[in-house]
């Protein structure tokens, strides 16, 4: 039999697993009777773990939410786990200061053989310079928004714009998702003034009190959260993930020299110093712009706006090289791509 201590170890960790377990199939899993998992619950009660007893054929036991966080208990692989997952939330500038807090606290109680596994992850964040208009949300906003998505309860509030127009009146919405992308927090809503979807970056959200009327959540476009906000932030409305604006050119370099810098492009080899490259972005001088980058000759496929929008650049690049002359600039990597 089990010790008392790592019995009640594999008791709490069973009542963990499972909201209800009736006392016979504690007793079974333990190997013990159930007048046994009956004072080790007693026992845990007195640690502060709130454990209530339902009726029933053989009775059973519950552990309930607390008001208090008695200790928890995990497993080897649930503790690393977590100490990564908050290594990695350390990062972001919502609530990487209590996240950095809490690493430390579970840190301090992780066995030798876990500590070293955790600490031979390093993960570094990298902080916008100071021209960079990020700014740390408000993790009582984040709270704040995330009881009326739960309560599905319409949402007013202020909205800092870069360029906001004069006097203008609180946005009323719908809200429905918050989301993380590129180490912003968003809101997805539905804006109810513009009947259309919206995504508001939460650290320009000032909410306003009380919340509105309850509301029926609408179905969002595209199939998904991940996939509606990457093809907002492509440009599209949210129903395809894909570039609005796609093009096709040959690049006068090798594939191995474009493949790790075209991002999510599709690189072919034509031969052993050129290749074909399929590219999107969310607009056709974007798109002309990001081909450009790469120091060759470029032949242009198609389609013609992309054509079209390599003359535009090519007409302002020409005017601004008319008005001042820099300096020569330095020669490019051996494989004649710009550092990115």
């Amino acid at each position: 039999m089990q010790k008392t201590s790592s019995r009640l170890l594999a008791l709490l960790s069973l009542l963990q697993t499972h909201r209800d377990w009736s006392g016979d199939d504690l007793a079974e899993r333990l190997d013990v009777t159930s007048r046994t998992v009956r004072r080790d619950v007693d026992r845990l009660r007195e640690l502060g773990y709130p454990i209530t007893a339902f009726k029933g054929p053989s009775g059973g036991y519950r552990l309930e939410a607390g008001s208090q966080l008695p200790p928890l208990l995990f497993d080897d692989g649930q503790a690393v786990a977590l100490a990564v997952a908050l290594q990695v939330a350390a990062t972001d500038t919502t609530i990487g200061e209590d996240a950095t807090r809490a690493l430390s606290t579970v840190r301090q109680v992780l066995p030798s053989r876990l500590r070293q596994r955790v600490d031979m992850l390093r993960i570094t964040a990298v902080q916008p310079s100071e021209n960079d208009d990020t700014s740390p949300g408000d993790p009582q906003i984040l709270m704040d928004l995330s009881n009326a998505i739960h309560a599905h309860a319409e949402l007013r509030f202020d909205y800092d714009q870069d360029h906001p127009a004069p006097a203008e009146r609180p946005r009323r919405t719908e809200p429905h998702h918050l989301v993380t992308w590129r180490g912003r927090w968003y809101l997805i809503a539905w804006d109810l003034d513009r009947d259309d979807w919206r995504t508001f970056r939460v650290d320009r959200i000032r909410p306003r009190t009380p919340t509105g009327p309850r509301f029926t959540p609408r179905e969002l476009p595209g199939g998904g959260v991940s996939a509606f906000i990457t093809g907002r932030f492509r440009g599209t409305d949210g129903t395809t993930t894909d570039w609005p604006c796609h093009g096709e050119v040959v690049l006068n370099l090798p594939a191995t020299a474009i493949a790790p810098f075209a991002r999510d492009g599709i690189v072919e080899e034509v031969g052993p110093d050129r290749c074909r490259l399929t590219l999107g972005s969310w607009s056709w001088t974007g798109l002309a712009a990001a081909i450009g980058r790469f120091d060759t000759d470029i032949e242009v496929i198609g389609p013609p706006q992309l054509t079209a929008a390599f003359a535009r650049l090519a007409a302002r690049y020409a005017a601004a090289a008319r008005i001042t002359r820099p300096p020569e600039a330095p020669d490019t990597d051996a494989s004649g791509s710009l550092e990115t």
